[in-house]
């Protein structure tokens, strides 16, 4: 029995298409932006900018949203990617999630580092305290380099861990207690409320 001309072809087109369905998984390129966004945030942590290059295009944009400033360029997205370590000791970017896409990728990401070293004229002094923020980098990605990135990061906690105060419209204070910069952490009266830290006066 003979098999007209059209119902073959259409057989053969059924076939092709169902094992195609059958080898296709995740697309390389996500596992490819997803590798270029996990080595952006290790070059935050180390400061390491060798592979920068690899990792941006020349003409790549740099959005510092909380500064409201934007770096251009491989020099200055390497000034802005290794300021951090200019004032704070013991950098860690932890990774809470990486969501890619065709295109891009979203990195949700903790930072922690103590401050050693003055921040500039904002923060004259070295206070030795702690830091820990929450942030969000956006990146657009073409053929496995970074075209653009923005970090959307809330700096209040930031100011407020290294001992700053806000004032309120009406009064009100924003702060948190923390040690004073002299303090000894073994001294229970060091505590902000002159107790040992549990409440009760020793």
């Amino acid at each position: 029995m003979s098999i007209p001309a059209p119902a073959l072809a259409g057989v053969v087109a059924l076939s092709l298409g169902l094992s195609s369905c059958a080898r296709s998984g995740p697309s390389p390129r996500l596992n490819e932006n997803e590798i270029v966004a996990r080595t952006l945030m290790s070059l935050w942590e180390t400061g390491d900018t060798e592979e920068l290059a690899r990792l941006f295009y020349g003409d790549a944009v740099y959005d510092d949203f909380p500064n409201q400033t934007q770096y251009r360029g491989l020099e200055e997205i390497a000034g802005y990617l290794t300021h951090v370590h200019d004032w704070a000791d013991g950098v860690s970017m932890g990774i809470s999630e990486v969501h890619v896409s065709e295109t891009g990728a979203v990195v949700e990401w903790v930072f922690s580092a103590m401050q050693d070293k003055p921040i500039g004229s904002v923060v004259p002094v070295a206070t030795g305290r702690e830091v820990l923020l929450n942030g969000v980098t956006i990146l657009e990605i073409e053929a496995g380099r970074i075209r653009r990135a923005a970090d959307y990061i809330d700096v209040l906690p930031l100011v407020l861990q290294l001992g700053a105060e806000v004032r309120l419209p009406g009064g009100s204070i924003m702060k948190l207690d923390l040690l004073p910069l002299d303090a000894d952490p073994g001294d229970p009266t060091d505590s902000p409320d002159g107790t040992d830290g549990t409440g009760a006066v020793p």
